[in-house]
């Protein structure tokens, strides 16, 4: 848009203030605004207000458009208006251009080709012919532009000014203009260090793309910069302006620091643990990397065990071996410079855990021995000793074991720790064998039988050294050990001796002997005398429900009172004639007889009974 233009609103309203202002004029007056701006697709409006003298009619009214026509402007007739007809001629803008009821001039579906001026004329008979003329604007609000930064990457040691980042803005009119940005900063050209080049093309759309690049050196620093463009437009006389997004460009500059360290903490590092090398360098892109372990006064090349280029060198299952000297060397392939770093990696371990016992001797039961343990490490440790079940027994690296038996657990472990790294621990077992002649902890004795039954005669030891067992009858033998126990199942036929004699084991080895014998009772017998006791006890029971009965009768006949007054004794006999006596037979010893006579068909004096007699009395 050309400087000095008023926009419409201002002209319109300068157009009204002239109407009014001049009324009294005497001769025909014509207001139009100076522009009328719209966006390209939109409709334009565009007035044209008159005056004229003693508010006479008009003649006609022609609306025109300026046509560039071989470079000669000309005047092409759109609209021919009187007061009893409206004549629109066969131009470019039929079917596009409308009139109002005021005679304003419309125009649908604007494109940039519309631009352009348009007048009204108008004939008032005597009083002449007046026009004025309208400029049409279109505009179009250009795109959102577009960066897209420059691929690969940009070296701070390059020797031309390197390309930083192209940006495009499409679809404008008027014309416009790119700028650029540096951390929201504008950059201008400046020779040899920032060059801007802009292309501007002229679609067939009559809108406009215009492209732009920006050249300009990198430093190191520029690694954090963002760089985005701007693309100004005029509208409605003034200045507004879209920014593109802001991107990195990938700057290549060599390393500075190098740092290799430890992962875990070299400080906790103990043997069985996976190590991690890592090898970081500040520099883009990152640069070969290559490991070296120090050996005597040469370096061992390592990068064969390195996970590609990545700066990482992993070493499984470290022992005391793998602690050194490590170094790090970065090889930059933009400018071929070098760094290396080293570090020491210490591995923790404990070795040499051995347990010694005072005195070194054979145990023998009833003594008491001393465990003492004993190892090596670069750092502290700390013992503690546990039982064969991982019970703990005591802390520190002695243990007292008083007063020795068969049955004292005889394995022990020996804990060895390093607190300082959480996790470094060793053990180590020993065994205490406590010496002494068998001792039977077990037989199957009293064992009930039948004669000419099989049956399993059990015994059991405990000793050390491993005993022998030995028995006195002859028969099928198995012996099996559990820890320092023996035990021997002998299968035999019950026979009539062996029920009278029983059998004997006997077990032995180097320091002693030991014996213990087994008896057999016979089941038959056992069962009998069982069934004895069952019958008297049965007899006992009837007894005692007689003499309730008896007692219970006399009662009922009055021959025994009741009350404190007539409380008798029944319990010393005397001669008396209505004394009745009951005699019972129900000793022990003759219920026996009566089940053995009862079994045997034998019958047993009566001397062997004896005689209860209990005395009622009235």
């Amino acid at each position: 848009m050309a400087g000095g233009r008023r926009p419409a609103g201002l002209a319109l309203g300068w157009g009204c203030c002239l109407l009014l202002c001049c009324a009294a004029a005497r001769k025909l007056e014509i207001s139009m605004p100076a522009v009328v701006e719209v966006e390209a697709g939109d409709t334009a409006r565009i007035e044209c207000n008159f005056y004229t003298p003693e508010n006479a009619s008009y003649t006609y009214i022609d609306w025109f458009y300026v046509s560039a026509d071989l470079g000669h402007n000309k005047q092409v007739r759109l609209y021919h208006i009187t007061a009893s007809e409206v004549l629109e001629d066969d131009t470019d803008y039929k079917n596009r251009v409308s009139l109002g009821q005021d005679k304003a001039l419309s125009i649908s579906a604007v494109t940039v080709q519309d631009a352009g001026v348009f007048v009204c004329q108008v004939g008032a008979g005597s009083y002449g012919v007046g026009e004025n003329s309208t400029e049409l604007s279109v505009y179009k609000v250009p795109r959102t532009p577009e960066i897209k930064p420059s691929s690969g990457g940009i070296s701070v040691h390059s020797t031309d000014i390197p390309e930083i980042a192209k940006c495009v803005s499409k679809n404008s009119f008027p014309a416009p203009n790119i700028t650029w940005h540096k951390n929201g900063e504008q950059l201008h050209a400046q020779e040899n260090q920032v060059t801007i080049q802009s292309v501007l093309t002229h679609e067939s759309s009559g809108l406009y793309t215009v492209s732009s690049t920006l050249y300009a050196p990198v430093t190191r620093e520029d690694r954090l910069s963002r760089f985005h463009c701007t693309v100004h437009y005029w509208l409605r006389g003034q200045t507004h302006a879209l920014e593109s997004q802001r991107v990195k460009v990938n700057i290549f500059y060599p390393a500075e620091t190098l740092k290799l360290q430890v992962m875990p903490s070299s400080a906790l590092v103990k043997e069985g643990d996976n190590v991690t090398l890592v090898c970081e360098a500040d520099g883009n892109p990152p640069p070969v990397f290559s490991f070296f372990k120090k050996n005597l006064n040469e370096w061992q090349d390592l990068s064969s065990l390195m996970d590609s280029d990545s700066g990482i060198l992993n070493l499984h299952d470290v022992n005391k071996s793998s602690s050194g000297t490590y170094k790090c060397q970065s090889l930059d392939l933009d400018d071929m410079s070098q760094k290396e770093e080293a570090v020491d990696l210490v591995v923790n371990y404990i070795e040499g855990v051995h347990v010694k016992m005072e005195p070194s001797s054979t145990v023998r039961e009833g003594e008491s021995v001393k465990l003492i343990c004993d190892a090596y490490s670069p750092v502290g440790l700390q013992y503690q000793w546990r039982d064969e079940k991982g019970k703990k027994l005591v802390e520190g690296s002695q243990l007292f074991l008083n007063n020795l038996t068969f049955e004292t657990s005889n394995t022990f472990s020996c804990k060895v720790m390093a607190p300082s790294v959480p996790g470094l621990e060793q053990s180590k077992k020993v065994s205490v064998a406590v010496e002494g002649k068998p001792r039977i902890v077990a037989i199957s004795s009293p064992l009930y039988v039948r004669q000419d039954e099989v049956v399993n005669l059990t015994c059991k030891a405990i000793a050390f050294p491993r005993p022998t067992v030995h028995w006195s009858i002859n028969g099928t033998a198995h012996e099996y050990m559990d820890n320092q126990h023996v035990a021997s199942n002998l299968t035999v036929r019950v026979s009539h001796d062996l029920l009278q004699a029983g059998a004997m084991c006997r077990v032995s080895n180097k320091l002693g002997v030991s014996e213990k014998h087994i008896r057999l009772v016979d089941q038959k017998s056992t069962a009998e005398s069982q069934g004895v006791i069952i019958v008297a006890i049965i007899v006992a029971i009837l007894v005692v429900a007689v003499l309730g009965a008896v007692i219970y009768f006399l009662h009922k006949k009055g021959k025994i009172p009741c009350g404190r007054a007539g409380k008798q004794d029944i319990t010393k006999p005397e001669a008396r004639k209505d004394k009745i006596v009951v005699e019972v037979k129900s000793d022990k010893l003759s219920e026996e007889a009566g089940l053995l006579q009862g079994a045997n068909g034998e019958k047993r004096p009566a001397a062997d009974q004896s005689e209860k007699y209990i005395d009622l009395r009235n």
